[in-house]
């Protein structure tokens, strides 16, 4: 990247986008090394959020870094949103701009839940990574960059560095150059293998934080392994946290509040494993997908604890069959994917509608389509968790909006399969697996569970399928109950399970799954308001944008404007009182992570536009002029995007 290409980036990024709090200013010399003991030493800027990001090459560990640091500023009583940044490819090749994998971990003084915008400091084992972030516009103007140092005395790379660095601060970024690998070697043999653990104590000494808690954090990480390793690992720490003391010349304190209820430390896909542990579930049937696969991993080490059983099919076809099939038996099971293999399910999942098996899906959406792309974020898959099967093969759909969310999400979704005989999907992302925050750690309640599996001898004439004309639920048989033998396919059938091809009975048996939907729809609430109920503006998101869209509308709340936000959970069926919420303002718009057409595009007028999913849902049923807003660049939704959208629209 050239000098002017990067200043052309720093402009945009200026115009586009409102500063937040905590800033570094740029320095004016050009110096790029820390020498100098620490000027103020003892004293410390106050903030009251900052953005960090910790980048390197696939396996150097930057990722586990950012976790245990989430965890001890977590534990240090300070908000925090944490969000993986993975390359596309398994293992892209080392040092390449494409290859930036780490974390972004956003602190504050207070509750965080989201990503936020620009970085306000970044650490990054070399400059190609860093250059894919500067591209990437995630950078904020005048950003601190701490990098290591190394590659200045590498014969074969130095003039590539030293270009990039000058191109960096003729750009106004503050660089700090940090010898990690000259550190690393004090301490161990292969500073590959201990650069994040330095750079942890470096972000520890700069931010303020306790020490103890950090070195009780590395015993955590590190605890099944050898306890020479915890040592080592400790001792790095310990290394970066005295050289930015002695090297550094700033420092950060970010006051909190440690809670008063103890508190977890997840990210989504834990979250959604745990929700299972909780539900009582007892079988999860899944083929490894990126970015879902994670669940399983916890599940696998967890879920024998509690009598549960991880079942790794040699498919995706044939771990939804597996659920299915044991979901049949009377144990309500757990399947989990990603997009692609959510599509391989679909025949599988029209034989759980016909037969009214419950049976809970996770489809953690990926961008797509085909393999698309499988690290980043999206929301692409609602119309296709609704209306995807063949036929018509009534679903319910929820999607967790929060982390908190994606656990007691699962407990819901069992109780509703269970109850109804249905399918339940839930709908997560790559933004809510990969993401960390802490919440209230859950009291576990009986009341989660289901009751015992009924083994009582079936009732003289009662039938398989003795669907309820007012609700369409009807009783559910388990194999091996007295009196309850009946033959199950994949066929129309009747109240007795039999085989047939009659047009009424089709048509009674399509309205009684049908019918469950709408008996479902008559037990919800109302959606909240995020502000009042009457104004210019309302925005309606679904899933992992909520809490940008939610921070958004705060701000611009405060700034006198009249605008609100509501946030779907359930979405098939959708919850009463939403076109009454609709009707309150002068203009609704859905903002989403999947695909719309822009109307400033040339080719595009109202008779070829397509909208977003939500917003076409919104569209048909409720006959409002529903617009809308999306994105499709594979990352999580940032505040000031919202604010730059609604702002617009009000405009």
């Amino acid at each position: 990247m050239e000098v002017e290409e990067i200043s052309k980036v720093k402009q945009k990024n200026t115009n586009g986008h409102a500063e937040a709090s905590g800033k570094v200013a740029p320095v004016d010399d050009r110096s790029s090394t820390a020498t100098a003991k620490a000027a103020t030493k003892g004293k410390a800027t106050r903030l009251s959020e900052h953005i960090v990001e910790i980048i390197s090459d696939s396996g150097e560990g930057a990722q586990k870094c950012g976790q245990s640091f989430g965890a001890i500023v977590a534990q240090m009583g300070l908000g925090v949103w944490t969000t993986e940044i993975i390359p596309a490819e398994i293992r892209p090749p080392a040092r390449s701009v494409a290859g930036a994998s780490g974390n972004r971990i956003r602190i504050g003084s207070k509750r965080i839940s989201n990503g936020g915008n620009e970085t306000d400091l970044v650490i990054a084992f070399n400059e190609q990574v860093l250059m894919g972030r500067v591209r990437a516009n995630e950078l904020k103007p005048g950003c601190t960059i701490l990098l290591e140092s190394m590659w200045r005395d590498d014969r074969r790379i130095a003039k590539t560095y030293t270009d990039a660095v000058e191109q960096l601060l003729a750009a106004g970024y503050k660089v700090v150059e940090i010898p990690m690998d000259k550190e690393c070697r004090k301490v161990v043999s292969d500073p590959r293998k201990g650069k994040n653990m330095f750079v942890l104590g470096i972000l520890c000494g700069l931010y303020s934080l306790d020490l103890q808690t950090a070195r009780d954090q590395v015993v955590l990480t590190f605890g099944k392994k050898a306890a020479k390793v915890i040592e080592s690992n400790i001792a790095l720490l310990d290394a970066g946290y005295a050289w930015a003391d002695a090297n550094l010349d700033f420092k950060y304190e970010i006051p909190g509040a440690k809670s008063t209820e103890p508190q977890i430390v997840v990210n989504g896909n834990t979250a959604l494993a745990l929700g299972v542990l909780a539900s009582g579930m007892e079988i999860c049937a899944m083929y490894p997908i990126t970015p879902a696969t994670s669940t399983s991993h916890y599940l696998s080490e967890a879920f024998q604890e509690v009598g549960g059983v991880v079942h790794q099919a040699e498919d995706e076809i044939a771990a939804c069959c597996f659920a299915i099939g044991a979901s049949y038996a009377g144990k309500c099971t757990v399947t989990i994917t990603s997009g692609p293999g959510y599509s391989l399910k679909q025949e599988a999942l029209g034989l759980a509608v016909m037969g009214e098996i419950p049976l809970v899906i996770i489809n953690v959406q990926r961008g797509g389509p085909s393999t698309g792309q499988p690290t980043k974020t999206e929301q692409g898959d609602l119309m296709t968790a609704i209306f995807g099967s063949h036929g018509d093969a009534p679903k319910v759909v929820i999607a967790p909006g929060t982390i908190e969310e994606c656990f007691y999400s699962v407990i819901t979704a069992r109780k509703i399969a269970e109850t109804f005989n249905m399918v339940v999907v839930i709908l997560s992302d790559a933004n809510l697996a990969s993401s960390q925050q802490p919440f209230k750690r859950p009291v576990f309640d009986e009341a989660w569970l289901a009751p015992p599996i009924d083994q009582s001898a079936i009732p003289a004439g009662a039938k398989p399928y003795d669907w309820d004309p007012k609700t369409g639920l009807a009783r559910r048989f388990i194999p091996g109950q007295p009196g309850g033998m009946h033959t199950l396919t994949g066929l129309a059938h009747d109240e007795n399970s039999h085989v047939a091809y009659d047009a009424e009975i089709n048509q009674r048996a399509m309205r009684a799954r049908s019918l469950k939907l709408a008996t479902l729809q008559k037990t919800l609430l109302p959606p909240p308001v995020f502000g009042d109920r009457t104004g210019d503006v309302l925005i309606v998101g679904w899933g992992s944008t909520k809490g940008a869209i939610e921070e958004a509308v705060a701000e611009l709340r405060e700034e006198g404007k009249k605008v609100s936000s509501t946030h779907l959970t359930f979405i098939q069926p959708m919850p009463p009182g939403i076109k009454e919420i609709l009707a309150g303002f002068k203009k609704v718009i859905t903002i989403e992570n999947n695909w719309s057409d822009s109307p400033a595009d040339e080719m595009i007028d109202e008779s070829n536009r397509r909208y977003s999913a939500l917003a076409m849902l919104l569209r048909s049923r409720y006959l409002v002029d529903v617009d809308c807003w999306s994105d499709c660049r594979g990352t999580p939704l940032k505040p000031n995007t919202v604010r730059k959208v609604i702002l617009e629209a009000m405009a």
